[in-house]
């Protein structure tokens, strides 16, 4: 494919970015590998840059560089510095370029930054001037301002990125090394910026400003991001995570303005930035512990509790759901990090822990609003209760008053969100039986906490519902919709008594909470009997599958040869 002129250039642009024929994109990603071994690539790069009349054009420029600065035999150092050089003098020169362009050049220099970072010339690191580099950006307007926070930012992430094409220990070597001689320094300077931006007057209305604030906080965010130990951890053991924040960082984090200032950002920023602010703070709570001697840890705690106390006392912006979710993730990240025992010896413990607890209850009652944020409360509650036998404090957990509200807001909610679900046809909750199993595995620890209040609650429930369900299957009733919604009912509360007995082995029991497993048990027996009778007309795929989780549950703790001790409900049956 010919690719001389401008305008061939261009017809290329459209064809690889916004075609619609699959046969000229094949073509035009064949033009473009050509492209890029032809010695004529920089020149063709400059001129897409220098005189293209689209974004595209731009953005194949930048894709042909990144390219060929990745490549395994590296270009000459004169060479990518001459590119470095080039494009922080275009994007300097032309900061109202389309974001996605901006982007895509900054990542060059990323690459280039990284693939260089150990190469010398005079007795210097050429590569390693980007810090002073952004400074000369931020002294300049804000479109300059938010293209050096943006540097920064993509150089923190590809410094964490991982390529497979090349050696691991060169990468490690690498990102070590940036993180001893940079990222502390990305971190500071970050957070100074931060400092201006509520110093000042926030004009929320403007973009640009809005722009820099939110470029800002995903650099912060990258920086407590950042694999320092190169354990590449897996993103999805969310509630696992601790951060290991190097030594050198203590200064910043014994300050107790840095966790203020984040806090503050959170209460003056719209909602898509003070989100930010909290998946900060979600990094801040999950700080490794040995970071601090014990009264640094106690005098941190207090801060982060403190924080709490304020959004909870001030819950406007939880409404929005990305603040609620990471709020959610906030509140769980404290209880992996810190034990029963250091919360509370906290000063406002008790207060806080209400206003969770009172969260908490309303986020059961919401069942619809953010289902997924549900699972780091319950995590968080599940924690604390199974902590209760370790605490040596005499200072008042307080959970035996709170639990049970707990456990009672999430069996309410349930079985009242049942009817909202069959009336408006709405999704069910039950059909995401990965979820079920999951939440009601995080409620079984929190349910034996004062048992004796869930299980008269639950057999309330039992015993009125399924007095409602025979009334129902008499021939005479026929009502289909009140059929449906007593089944819904009945299958949850199959699920929650399976559930609590499964509980008797994470809490420590006596023979008179075996007992109470009893008389719940006996009642699903009751009801599998009353079904069996009933059949065909009584067959429910919900309830049959919840007697199968309660089955489940019941052979593991009371049938079987692996018992810790002996108990009367084995012999009932």
């Amino acid at each position: 494919v010919s690719l001389h002129s401008l305008a061939e250039l261009e017809v290329l642009c459209t064809h690889l970015y916004i075609g619609t024929d699959l046969t000229q994109r094949i073509e035009a990603e064949k033009a473009l590998l050509e492209l890029i071994d032809s010695p004529e690539c920089l020149s063709k790069c400059q001129l897409l840059l220098e005189r293209g009349t689209t974004s595209y054009a731009q953005l194949l420029a930048a894709t042909c560089l990144s390219k060929l600065v990745s490549r395994v035999s590296p270009l000459p150092v004169e060479q990518r510095m001459d590119i470095r050089n080039y494009i922080l003098n275009y994007v300097a020169s032309q900061p109202k370029l389309a974001p996605f362009v901006i982007q895509a050049l900054i990542q060059v220099i990323a690459k280039i930054t990284k693939l260089g970072w150990f190469e010398v010339q005079k007795e210097q690191f050429v590569f390693r001037e980007i810090i002073a580099d952004v400074k000369k950006f931020l002294q300049g307007t804000v479109e300059h301002c938010i293209i050096g926070v943006i540097i920064l930012s993509e150089l923190t992430q590809e410094m964490n990125l991982v390529d497979y094409s090349r050696p691991s220990a060169k990468h490690r070597k690498i990102a070590t090394s940036f993180r001893d001689t940079s990222l502390k320094d990305v971190l500071v300077l970050a957070c100074s910026l931060l400092k201006e931006v509520l110093a000042k007057p926030l004009n929320l209305q403007d973009q640009c400003q809005q722009n820099l604030v939110m470029q800002v906080l995903k650099l912060v965010l990258n920086c407590l991001n950042f694999d320092f130990v190169g354990s590449s951890a897996d993103e999805s053991a969310d509630d696992l995570c601790t951060v290991q924040i190097p030594t050198t960082w203590r200064t910043i984090f014994l300050e107790p303005e840095t966790l203020d200032l984040f806090f503050n950002l959170y209460h003056s920023l719209p909602p898509q930035l003070s989100q930010l602010a909290l998946s900060c703070l979600v990094q801040f709570a999950s700080t490794r512990r040995s970071l601090f001697n014990s009264p640094e840890r106690a005098k941190y705690l207090a801060n982060l509790i403190k924080g709490v106390k304020r959004i909870l006392e001030n819950p406007q912006g939880l409404s929005d759901p990305g603040n609620y979710h990471e709020f959610c993730r906030f509140l769980a990240r404290l209880k992996t990090n810190y034990q029963l025992g250091e919360l509370v010896m906290v000063k406002e413990y008790p207060e806080v822990i209400r206003l969770i607890a009172n969260f908490t209850i309303t986020s059961l009652q919401h069942w619809e609003f953010a289902p997924n944020s549900v699972h780091y409360l319950l995590t968080l509650w599940q924690r604390m209760v199974a902590s209760v036998p370790f605490v040596k404090s005499t200072e008042p957990h307080l959970l035996d008053t709170y639990a049970p509200e707990i456990t009672k807001a999430f069996i309410t909610s349930r079985l009242e969100s049942v009817a909202i679900v069959v009336r408006d046809h709405l999704d069910d909750p039950l059909d995401d039986t990965a979820t079920v199993f999951q939440q009601l595995e995080q409620l079984c620890t929190v349910s034996r906490c004062e048992y004796e209040k869930t299980c008269a609650l639950l057999v309330q429930l039992f015993d009125q519902n399924a007095q409602n369900y025979q009334k129902l299957l008499h021939p005479s009733s026929g009502v289909t919709v009140d059929i449906t919604i007593q089944e819904g009912r009945l299958a949850w509360l199959v699920y929650l008594v399976g559930t609590v007995v499964g509980g008797r082995l994470t809490y420590t029991s006596t023979d008179e909470h075996d007992a109470m497993d009893g008389e719940l048990s006996c009642r699903v027996f009751q009801l599998i009997s009353l079904m069996d009778t009933g059949l065909p007309r009584c067959s429910n795929e919900k309830i049959e599958l919840a007697v199968l989780w309660f089955l489940d549950q019941f052979r593991k703790t009371y049938v079987g040869d692996q018992l810790q001790r002996t108990s009367k409900v084995g012999f009932y049956y």
